[in-house]
């Protein structure tokens, strides 16, 4: 019917009204908060880019996963800043590798039982070159090894199941890691955990302020030659295809507001649990304006992420998701 029948304001007059007739919900358990972890003891140096985020030495990640767990949040993603960095990046599948002693010292504490502890599988933070897989150079010319990359990768993922870690999550965007993955996790003993891939992630802009937090920024070049490009929606339809066919269990796409559409295109695709990650440069971009007085903090936080969830993503990963759990509470 027509207008003055419909009044489609009839539905907002009141919050509890709004609340019962609302379309996309968030809760603390979809949300995952990322872990900086660095060598040393009582270590909690905040990352200047990123206010209220730290690099925590194992100790104080124990207690930061204590207080995520409180809240209901869903899980943790890890970090790893090594001691030492090398060109093969020896310290991401190393045994005693700081996430390896991190996954293992998390698994110890019983209060953090209703957290995953997701394992992010890549090897920039931990090569000198600070790129995501074996530099191959030639004079001035450089080249990311596809294969020789992923073999790492793959033993890199199967260093952190054997740690502890309930789900293995490559982020580097080589070509065919997730099968490598799948063969290395199952030939560990390790065929119950799943491989979360970060099917399309972007050569994006907005992760500055990462590469400070996990020391990670390329000592040369860029990831453009791995890393996907921002105009391809088609593309990043291919990776994900490919990724489910080798075996990946979940996806995760990364950067999330500014590719809510191919957050969207993919919900409208696959079935697989699929989650976003509000990057470093969203939420660092966001508390700048908040500094200045410009966006009012907690709507503005709440309308991000609501609008990664009504795009179609599952779970969040966000340097928000403390914050947020308290509004929800």
């Amino acid at each position: 019917m027509n207008f003055p029948a419909t009044r489609l304001r009839r539905l907002r007059r009141t919050e509890a009204m709004r609340s019962l007739v609302r379309e996309t919900h968030l809760h603390p358990g979809a949300l995952i908060y990322p872990l900086f972890i660095c060598p040393g003891e009582g270590i909690r140096k905040e990352i200047s880019s990123m206010p209220g985020v730290f690099n925590l030495s194992i100790d104080e990640a124990v207690k930061e996963a204590e207080a995520c767990a409180s809240l209901g949040l869903g899980g943790l993603l890890l970090f790893g800043l090594p001691s030492e960095k090398d060109e093969e990046a020896s310290g991401a599948w190393a045994d005693d590798g700081i996430v390896q002693q991190a996954l293992r010292t998390l698994k110890k504490d019983k209060a953090l039982d209703s957290l995953v502890t997701i394992a992010d599988v890549c090897l920039c933070e931990y090569t000198s070159h600070g790129h995501c897989g074996v530099v191959a150079r030639d004079g001035d010319h450089y080249e990311i090894q596809n294969d020789s990359s992923v073999a790492l990768i793959a033993k890199t993922a199967a260093s952190l199941a054997k740690a502890g870690a309930d789900i293995v999550a490559p982020s580097d965007m080589m070509d065919g890691r997730v099968e490598a993955i799948r063969e290395a996790l199952d030939a560990g003993g390790h065929e119950q955990t799943p491989v979360m891939s970060y099917a399309s992630k972007f050569a994006s802009a907005f992760y500055g302020p990462f590469r400070e937090a996990a020391d990670s920024a390329p000592q040369f070049g860029d990831r453009r030659s791995y890393q996907m490009d921002g105009a391809n929606l088609r593309e990043a339809m291919r990776e994900i295809d490919q990724d489910i066919a080798e075996g990946a269990d979940m996806l995760l796409m990364k950067p999330a507001m500014p590719y809510l559409d191919v957050i969207r295109a993919a919900r409208e695709l696959y079935d697989l649990p699929m989650g976003a990650y509000q990057v470093s440069g969203e939420y660092s971009m966001l508390h700048a304006a908040f500094q200045r007085g410009w966006l009012e903090p907690e709507r503005t936080m709440m309308e991000s992420l609501l609008s990664i969830r009504r795009a179609g993503a599952d779970f969040i990963v966000t340097y928000f998701a403390k914050d947020a759990a308290k509004v929800l509470a």
